[in-house]
């Protein structure tokens, strides 16, 4: 049997770009995966479709899985030949327990790796525009857990000499790190700031003072997950503020998902400082295509390619099969601008559908079955060059994701999109009507938005030309007067 190997991997404190890149590689080479509650499922999404997935989450308010059995998945899971990953939010050296949990380990006799990450403090202060150190504020830092008011070993006089202070997790105990920190001699004028969610596109800041944060704190009904911050060097936050200034700071999107690529109009989103989550996720899978098959295929006049799956496996299988791409005389349509991409990049030219003429043969190449076909794209004859399906492993995950904040705008990118996002979301037990009817909803194109109206519902945003660009353009400019 193969020796199983556990990995214990930061990922971060919530920005899906934090990750590092020794930590992405484990995750995306694991036969099993063990993860928080607290990180972001997006980086889920870099699991090897056999991957096993397994929440280990608990809340304040609930125990969920005990560490005890976490420490038996890990020992059980590798003991079996898996290559496990146990992915913590943060950093797991940092209020993480892995101490605990690769003492099991070790007296087991499994060998395991800790892949560090970074740690909440350090980065949600960053991301509200406060550096943890600094020549002229802050010379020394310190981290604490916040968790539990009662804990003796604190040493406060201590803490009181430190020029800035992180808060693990202290939003409950507020009053009581307050008191401590007063009574110990910290002026009560002292900056003090509480970040919740922080490094997500819904992190919020409230900055006061040790006098009075903690009523500030509570008239925003702020709660964990936060850190708290105490320090002089708070006073930077005025200057140093980058995060909560980007345009779409605040602001969380559920693009509805069609494709196994990066979503272009999620990554413009996320870029411009807004949460995204992306739904259903998906996987392909590759469709035998003999080589006589294919120079028959060669032969049609015209070629129309649903999508960029659709280009990549047709062509891959020419390449697979030593068909040279030059033996292709057809002429080359898309049906969106990201297959016309994909065939560029393969460097081949395509033009969108609209311009396709009615004479000559067509093949239809598409990544879905054939009963399952979508009579728009055209009578031609239809060959299905890739599998594309529906990762069922999310349909779990996509409720805890639309926990917290509520989304604020539902976006479509194609009429597909409208049937999946209903399809599956209901399926993952999530109410998709309820969540529309309280959403902002934007559609590329017309088509798209004529078949969000067949389930009931209208767009209110839809750009003039069915562009990603312009698309972001109105969501940016949406609120400007």
């Amino acid at each position: 049997m193969t020796e199983g190997k556990v990995y214990f991997v930061g990922a971060g404190p919530g920005d899906e770009g934090l990750i590092t890149v020794k930590g992405q590689k484990a995750i995306e080479k694991a036969d099993v995966i063990l993860y928080d509650r607290l990180l972001n499922p997006k980086l889920l999404e870099a699991a090897a479709f056999d991957c096993e997935l397994i929440y280990c989450g608990k809340t304040p308010y609930t125990t969920g899985i005990s560490q005890g059995e976490i420490n038996e998945l890990l020992v059980s899971k590798a003991l079996e030949g898996h290559r496990v990953v146990r992915l913590k939010g943060g950093d797991p050296a940092v209020f993480g327990r892995v101490g605990e949990e690769a003492e099991s380990l070790k007296d087991e006799g499994i060998p395991f790796e800790v892949i560090p990450g970074v740690t909440s403090s350090i980065a949600a202060s960053m991301y509200a525009g406060v550096p943890v150190t600094h020549r002229d504020y802050g010379r020394s830092f310190a981290m604490v857990t916040g968790h539990d008011q009662t804990k003796k070993d604190i040493d406060w006089n201590g803490l009181v000499s430190i020029d800035t202070v992180a808060f693990y997790m202290g939003v409950a105990n507020l009053p009581s790190i307050r008191e401590n920190l007063i009574n110990h001699g910290k002026p009560g004028n002292t900056p003090a700031l509480v970040i919740q969610w922080g490094t997500y596109g819904r992190q919020e800041s409230v900055e006061g003072t040790l006098d009075d944060i903690v009523e500030r704190v509570s008239g925003k009904s702020l709660g964990n997950p936060a850190i708290t911050l105490v320090g002089d060097i708070i006073s930077l936050r005025g200057k140093l503020q980058w995060f909560e200034k980007k345009p779409l700071y605040g602001q969380r999107f559920l693009v509805a998902r069609t494709g196994t690529a990066k979503s272009a109009l999620a990554e413009a989103l996320y870029e411009l400082g807004g949460e995204v989550i992306e739904f259903p996720k998906w996987n392909a899978a590759k469709v035998k295509i003999e080589e006589s098959q294919l120079l028959a295929f060669l032969s049609y006049d015209r070629i129309l390619f649903t999508s960029p799956e659709s280009v990549h496996g047709f062509l891959d299988s020419l390449t697979e099969q030593a068909i040279d791409f030059r033996r292709i005389s057809s002429k080359l349509y898309v049906l969106s601008r990201k297959s016309k991409k994909a065939l560029q990049q393969r460097g081949l030219t395509a033009e969108l559908k609209s311009g396709i003429p009615e004479a000559g043969t067509l093949l239809v190449v598409g990544d879905r079955n054939r009963d399952l076909r979508d009579p728009a794209h055209g009578d031609g004859d239809y060959i299905q060059s890739i599998a594309k399906f529906v990762d069922e492993r999310f349909l779990e995950i996509f409720p805890r994701m639309l926990d917290g904040k509520a989304v604020g705008t539902v976006l479509f990118s194609n009429r597909h999109s409208v049937d999946m996002l209903m399809q599956y979301g209901n399926k993952a037990d999530v109410d998709v009507e309820a969540l529309l009817k309280q959403a902002s909803i934007g559609v590329i194109g017309e088509s798209t938005g004529n078949r969000l109206q067949d389930y009931g519902f209208t767009s209110d945003m839809m750009p003039k030309e069915p562009s990603v660009e312009q698309l972001v353009d109105l969501i940016v400019n949406r609120n400007v007067c």
